[in-house]
């Protein structure tokens, strides 16, 4: 029986776009035999001809991304351009032409994913992802397929390289943020401004498409609380690892059962030695799905570069591509609204240095402190002596209102000259 012939429209060659036009060309024959569908780079949508056409033949090549979703001969599209606005436009008149579009633009399903996916399921084509969130890793088709049916408590994880990178670098070498940051922007982690990865936005856009897809909610970027690791030197992360954790810069969303509530935040986070997430080094992904009845699964990998995410991409491109020739299509259903629950409503055991002044009277008046808040302290030590002593404070589960309201009070004591890093203890 012969293949059936799906012709593919790229818009953008890129790093991401030129390693899944590779692949498709070194996969071609194997994916046929395989799968029945024969993949047929037919146009490709570049900003300059000039610079790929050593790399592409002159026919494919065009500088109208409108053409290529317009193109009656062109069977599906494939977006790897980025951006927000003209991305969504070029999708949603895709679909409206009837053809299913595979994305990595984790920033637009972030942002205007339910009406997207609205688009596809009222058009009865494919709008497929998997490379939005994690690159490599096979993370949105088990939740969205193989975990439909389970009660889902929590997913947490490392979702941004970049970071973790930085992270392993300060824990394993006692680099300073800086210098850890410098390497990260040498070996291409790191973009010369780097403000969307250390600061969480990246990793919070990644966190809301993979709890609307657990909760089946409309969670959008917005909506996630974002805190970054500019903040985090390397003596708390020396002091963390003293203590027994590791500290990373994890993506976590959760469904409180009681009040029907979904927590979604980005923030530094220490997890114990024992847990798996303290085990990810370098630029690698890691991510833990909590079910009442399956328990903890792990997703690991690399989450980012060309050929990892164009692996992703040519697995939804064969799904689309069978799909479509079955009159098919995969759906995530209806995503209700959201009930988010603040962060200031959440609560966890903390971990807080401070830089104090070396006189009598300082336990007193930052213990005191802690009290009126009703923050118990589980442990506290004296980390050096005389001028820069730090006090490191390990607390019970506490309120983070009642701890940011701890915090606000302890910057204003003449005797703690300053307040490091705020680490929030991730339970196993």
């Amino acid at each position: 029986m012969a293949a059936i012939q799906v012709r593919i429209g790229v818009i953008g060659h890129g790093t991401v776009g030129a390693a899944f036009v590779r692949l498709v060309k070194q996969q071609a024959s194997a994916i046929a035999a395989r799968s029945g569908v024969q993949l047929v780079i037919a146009r490709v949508a570049v900003r300059n001809i000039d610079a790929h056409k050593n790399s592409l033949a002159a026919d494919v090549l065009t500088t109208d991304a409108e053409f290529v979703v317009n193109d009656p001969t062109v069977d599906l599209v494939v977006e790897v351009m980025g951006g927000i606005d003209q991305a969504r436009g070029l999708i949603l008149k895709a679909l409206s032409n009837g053809k299913p579009v595979v994305t990595a633009n984790k920033a637009l399903i972030a942002t205007h994913g339910a009406e997207l996916f609205a688009a596809a399921d009222n058009a009865g084509i494919d709008l497929l992802f998997e490379a939005a969130v994690c690159g490599g890793i096979p993370l949105i088709r088990p939740l969205r397929e193989s975990l439909r049916g389970e009660p889902i408590r929590r997913v947490l994880g490392i979702v941004n390289g970049t970071t973790n990178y930085i992270l392993t670098k300060m824990s394993e070498d006692g680099a300073s943020y800086e210098d850890a940051l410098a390497s990260a922007q040498q070996l291409g982690y790191a973009e010369s401004d780097p403000t969307a990865d250390v600061e969480g936005l990246d990793a919070a856009a990644k966190i809301s498409i993979i709890a609307s897809i657990a909760f089946g909610c409309n969670v959008v970027a917005g909506d996630v609380y974002s805190e970054g690791i500019t903040k985090i030197t390397a003596a708390d992360i020396a002091i963390a690892k003293r203590l027994g954790y590791a500290v990373k810069l994890l993506g976590v969303t959760e469904f409180d059962k009681a009040s029907g509530a979904v927590s979604v935040r980005v923030h530094p986070a220490i997890v114990s030695m024992q847990h798996p997430l303290a085990s990810v080094r370098e630029a690698f992904n890691a991510v833990v799905v909590d079910g009442e009845a399956s328990g903890s699964l792990m997703f690991y990998g690399r989450g980012a570069g060309g050929d990892p995410t164009a692996s992703s991409i040519l697995g939804d491109v064969i799904d689309a591509s069978i799909n479509l020739n079955k009159g098919a299509h995969a759906t995530l259903g209806v995503l209700s609204a959201p009930k988010l629950q603040p962060m200031s409503d959440t609560s966890c055991e903390y971990l807080l240095p401070l830089e104090v002044a070396d006189k009598p009277g300082v336990l007193h008046a930052v213990t005191g402190v802690f009290a009126r808040h009703n923050v118990s302290i589980r442990a506290a030590e004296q980390d050096g002596i005389g001028h820069g002593a730090r006090l490191v404070f390990l607390t019970h589960n506490a309120g983070e209102a009642a701890m940011q309201a701890c915090i606000s009070e302890l910057k204003k004591l003449d005797v703690v000259t300053h307040v490091g890093g705020l680490l929030r203890v991730i339970a196993d």
